[in-house]
Order: C-alpha cells, then structure tokens, then sequence
C-alpha cells in the first residue's frame, strides 16, 4: 500500500509541474525518471496492439502484434536476458523475413521512438527525419541483420519495423503482472530454441507468435475465435483473450494503456480491426456479398456482434517510459481537442490520472 501511495503521490508531483511547464517531451521524460527512482520495480507483460498505416495497412486492418517484457532486456535482437538497473525491458514480435528470423526483441526506447536515451525521444516527425533516425539507430545496433549495401547504403526490407514503431501508428497496451520466475523460464525457453522464420500470414503470422509468449506465462491464455475470425489468429483476438482470462485472473492487476503516434507530418494510422469486423465496417465488401449472398452476410454481422468485438477504454490512459524501477506508469491522455498544444510541442499535453482497468 505505501508503495502505490508513494507513486500516485510522485505521479501527481510530477504531472503538475509538467502543466506548469509546456516544455519538451524530454523533460518530462527525464522529470519522471527522477521522481520515481525510488520506487519499488514490479515485472510486467504486455500485449501491443498495434494499428495498422499505409496502403496495407488499409487492405489488411488487423494491425501488428508484439510483447513488451518489462524485466526481460535484449543482449542482442535473438538473445535474451534479465533487465539490469536503468533499463527499460524489450519488445518481442516474429516478422516476416528480416534475415531468416523467426522472431527479434529489440530495447523498448529504441523500438518506440529510434533513439537510445529517453532524452532524445523526438517530439515531431516527418518522413525524412524518421529515415534519419532508423538509418543512425541501424548503423549503430543492427548491422548484423540490415547491413549496408555495397555502396554503403541504407538497404531495402522490414527491418525499419524494428525501429520507431510510434512514429508510424498508435499502438494500444494490455498489461498483466508477471514474475521473476516466469520471466526466468521465459529467457531459457527462448534462448533455447530454434529460431528460423517461416512467417505465414494465415497461420504462423505476428499474432501466432504473441499467443505463443504469452500462454508461455499463462498457459491456455489465449484462444483462436473460429466465429469471428474464422479461426485465424488477429491481434484483437489475442487482446480479447487476454482481457477475458485478466478478468478471471484478477490478482494479475490487468490494465490497458495507449502509445500515441508521435505527431507529425506521417500518415495517421487507423484502428485495428478482426476478420468479420473489416467486412462489417467496409461497405465496398459489404455491400456486395449482401446481394450476391445475403445468408452469409448475416452470419458475418452476427459473428461480429456475438463474439468479434472490442471495446477500449473511453479515457485510454497514456503510457509513459519512467525510471528504470517503475517499468510502466499509465497516465490519461487528454482527448478534447484543445487538450493538445498547437504544432510540435506535446509536453503539454501530459495529464494526470490513473491506472485504468475498464476494458470492455
């Protein structure tokens, strides 16, 4: 109790004066950094739901999954360890041929925003200055799976996926408390095996994968839904089975969280959805197959509003990289439009709030 009392206390601290102040984002950053150092570390996973951006992103709406593994750091992107102090934990996904990888974990803070120090996090974006930062990110950590080209270039390929995944899309966190001993079995398990891609979008795709770490700390977590998704593995699926067995777990202390885009010039990304659910929302589908077969229209719809929905919180609070001991410290995000400062300064737009468990 006085550990929780002492962060909403340090939380609230450091939020005023963040109002008062409508500095940078790294300031806030490295403000949170040393108003919680002293509190007390607890192991966490997370499920990253993330949207999907780009052209198939809007032909495929089922987004990316990943794991973020709070006390789990990545001694290389195929090599797994325990989080030292001052480290921030690992995000772990499967991709689709980055040098013959099944799976790669990469730190979270380079992984979210392509830099090393929380300090240098960017509070605006475009396309050339993302490109920048991956190249500068690839150059220093990943020549091992993207080198150069012979002429020195920048290559071709998916491992910029590896690299400022905020800068592309909003990115949805569903996170569960876990142990040393589970992150402990987790590490030897991984380090352990085979680890060759054979990336299959229908069956062996990134959410295969993130069902696969997480029923490997909670056995039989996560289920495939062969109404809604006709048997296909969706990250929204892996979020609803997470929210449901969180629901019948709840001494996991379940709570959700949102990593917005970074704001900028890119392309907003756009919600994710599951297999019944995008031929619902889509009337160029929809519309269609109703006339050519109105029976299976109807056990669509009905599939998608019997067992195909999600629904995230009203007020998603927002997900803040702190001191290395409080791996995870989710605060709300302002939604009202005039909650967010004009052009590229968003430390205003920092509020305090509290954990949210409301998921529905």
């Amino acid at each position: 109790m006085q550990t929780k009392q002492r962060l909403n206390l340090a939380l609230h601290r450091c939020c005023t004066r963040l109002r008062r102040e409508r500095g940078s984002w790294q300031r806030g950053l490295a403000l949170l950094a040393l108003v919680l150092l002293p509190v007390v570390a607890h192991a966490s996973v997370a499920l990253l739901m993330e949207e999907p951006y780009g052209e198939f992103g809007a032909f495929n709406p089922t987004g990316h999954a990943a794991v973020y593994l709070s006390n789990i750091c990545a001694q290389t992107p195929t090599e797994l360890r325990p989080c030292r102090r001052g480290e921030y934990g690992s995000v772990i996904s499967r991709y689709h041929k980055i040098h013959g990888y099944d799976w790669l974990a990469m730190p979270l803070v380079p992984y979210l925003y392509g830099v090393d120090n929380v300090r240098d996090v960017p509070m605006w974006v475009d396309r050339e200055r993302v490109a920048l930062l991956r190249d500068q990110y690839r150059r220093r950590a990943l020549l091992a799976i993207a080198p150069n080209r012979r002429n020195g270039g920048t290559p071709d390929g998916e491992w910029t996926q590896l690299v400022g995944a905020s800068f592309d899309r909003t990115i949805h966190g569903f996170q569960v408390q876990s142990t040393s001993e589970q992150d402990e079995r987790f590490i030897a398990i991984f380090n352990d095996r085979r680890n060759v891609g054979h990336f299959n979008l229908l069956f062996h795709n990134c959410a295969d994968f993130s069902r696969v770490v997480l029923d490997t700390y909670f056995p039989d977590a996560i289920h495939r839904n062969f109404v809604a998704d006709v048997g296909l593995m969706t990250p929204k699926q892996v979020a609803r089975s997470l929210v449901k067995y969180g629901r019948s777990h709840p001494e996991l202390g379940m709570t959700a969280f949102v990593i917005p885009q970074v704001p900028g010039t890119i392309a907003r990304s756009h919600p994710v959805d599951g297999v019944a659910e995008s031929l619902v929302k889509s009337k160029r589908y929809l519309l269609p197959l109703a006339v050519l077969n109105p029976e299976l229209t109807a056990t669509v719809v009905a599939a998608y509003l019997v067992d195909g929905r999600l629904a995230l919180p009203k007020d998603a609070p927002y997900f803040e990289i702190d001191a290395a001991e409080v791996r995870t410290a989710p605060r709300r995000l302002g939604r009202e439009p005039d909650s967010l400062p004009a052009g590229p300064d968003v430390g205003g737009a920092l509020k305090h709030g509290h954990d949210s468990t409301a998921v529905e």
